[in-house]
């Protein structure tokens, strides 16, 4: 490396005294191929990054505030879908892809999955009622049986968005080679190779951005939801030892984050329920994430482009869903943007499920933010577990 050294202390000194430079990685990309990595980090401050994609290892964790009697909560039910009532007395988590009992599911396959607890998030982040039930077994302290009232943001005592595992460091492409259609979280795959769907935004995504983990890890504050938010420990099922190409960057999905954050301050439009059809439901997170440049390594690795990104094809009609099979192909993104790929011969049109629209506009407020002095960066606390640690994800017996 050369002589650029920088600490995240002396960046926010700039951005407090109005004299960061800020850029997205779109715009990080033409700095750095005209003029190199070492200039780029001695004049770029910080690079911002985003995403926005169903994330599905995602949910919301309440405290209700207590009643009068007080009630010891067994179950919960928010406008009818189920939460998990098993923590102390009124906290309570709602998943994002939990469903209300009654929905059909895929007993009429493919199934529509209309209402979620992902839509119960976006609603209660959009200032909605959101009616609650709920029910206890009494005790003495809590001797209250059963609960039926609405909630809204102005009226729980606290909610956090607290999701397990986001912001995946690249994910596979997925295609079908079976004989008919099959719906996934990857959504409809056309048989025979008909389609091919990806969800990543590739160049602009926070993890392909910092591929070793050298800057983001626990405590790094970030754009949630379109609030602030924080990264609280790797996620679950974070790979730091998949397969990586010359430049480091991840060929598989790889590692991925645990992220919270104050739901009240949050925004609809970067919390939206979905709904996949014949799979289930979801929610959409928006995330974004400063990349400070260090010293020259953090400047060539904000560089990559969508061309220097590669991923995985994989078969979700034969091979998927037993865990067997070798991928089909690996293409990178620019292919996967141009709109077709080539697969064993044939061209197969491609779609993403993921917004690179939305994750550049994501990347866009946060370098606002910085520029304005409303948004700092933060020092890690810990970092997150690297390629050297050997850390892999395990499989369960069958």
């Amino acid at each position: 490396m050369g002589g650029v050294v920088k600490s995240i202390e002396e960046i926010n000194r700039r951005i407090a005294a109005g004299e960061a430079v800020v850029v997205n990685a779109e715009e990080m990309i033409a700095i750095v191929e005209e003029k190199g990595p070492v200039k780029a980090a001695e004049e770029v401050d910080v690079v911002t990054t985003g995403t926005f994609a169903p994330m599905c290892s995602s949910g919301a964790l309440f405290n209700l505030g207590h009643p009068s009697p007080k009630i010891k909560i067994e179950q919960a039910w928010l406008n009818g879908v189920p939460a998990y009532g098993g923590l102390a007395a009124v906290d309570i988590y709602l998943g994002a892809t939990a469903l209300p009992a009654d929905d059909p599911r895929n007993k009429v396959y493919p199934g529509t999955f209309r209402y979620g607890g992902g839509h119960v998030i976006e609603d209660f982040v959009a200032g909605k009622e959101i009616s609650l039930k709920a029910t206890g077994y009494g005790t003495d302290c809590y001797p209250r049986r059963e609960l039926e009232t609405v909630i809204t943001k102005e009226t729980v005592n606290e909610a956090m968005l607290l999701n397990p595992r986001n912001c995946y460091q690249n994910y596979a492409c997925a295609v079908n080679g079976s004989d008919r259609l099959i719906y996934t979280y990857m959504g409809m795959l056309k048989p025979e190779l008909g389609n091919a769907t990806y969800c990543s935004a590739g160049q602009l995504s926070p993890l392909l951005n910092d591929p070793y983990y050298r800057t983001i890890g626990v405590g790094t504050r970030i754009f949630l939801g379109g609030g602030i938010g924080h990264v609280i420990s790797h996620g679950t099922q974070h790979n730091p030892c998949a397969p990586r190409g010359p430049n480091g960057v991840v060929t598989a999905p790889a590692g991925t984050l645990a992220v919270m954050g104050d739901l009240k301050q949050m925004s609809p439009k970067w919390l939206r329920g979905v709904s996949m059809v014949g799979y289930g439901a979801s929610l959409a997170v928006g995330i974004g994430i400063p990349i400070p440049i260090i010293d020259e390594e953090m400047a060539r690795f904000t560089g990559v482009k969508d061309s220097e990104i590669y991923t995985e094809v994989i078969d979700y009609g034969l091979h998927y869903a037993t865990g067997g099979g070798e991928p089909l192909a690996r293409v990178s993104y620019a292919e996967l943007r141009s709109g077709t790929i080539t697969i064993r011969g044939k061209k197969v049109p491609t779609a993403p499920i993921s917004s690179y629209s939305k994750a550049l506009e994501i990347a866009n407020i946060l370098k606002e933010w910085i520029l304005s002095g409303k948004f700092t960066l933060s020092t890690p606390v810990a970092s997150l577990p690297g390629p050297e640690s050997g850390y892999s994800p395990k499989g369960m017996k069958a």
